[in-house]
């Protein structure tokens, strides 16, 4: 248990931080099954992309991402 006050304030944001990554990465789960039933990548992309870029996931995870769901969707 945090004694410090920054160290309970840090322990704070990181709780909520914690739940918006979580919130964040589901979302790219369920706009990739989504794509994949429609046929669609445009949506899947764009939320894989601003993951990326909020730091949710690493930049060349993104790219494996979108590459393996056009892949998927090429050869359907």
């Amino acid at each position: 248990m945090p004694n410090t006050a920054s160290a309970k304030k840090r322990l704070r944001q990181n709780v909520k931080k914690q739940l918006q990554n979580t919130i964040i990465k589901t979302r790219i789960k369920t706009e990739v099954k989504k794509s994949l039933a429609a046929g669609e990548i445009g949506q899947a992309f764009s939320t894989i992309d601003r993951a990326a870029a909020k730091g949710v996931i690493h930049k060349n995870a993104a790219a494996r991402r979108k590459s393996r769901l056009a892949k998927k969707l090429a050869a359907a």
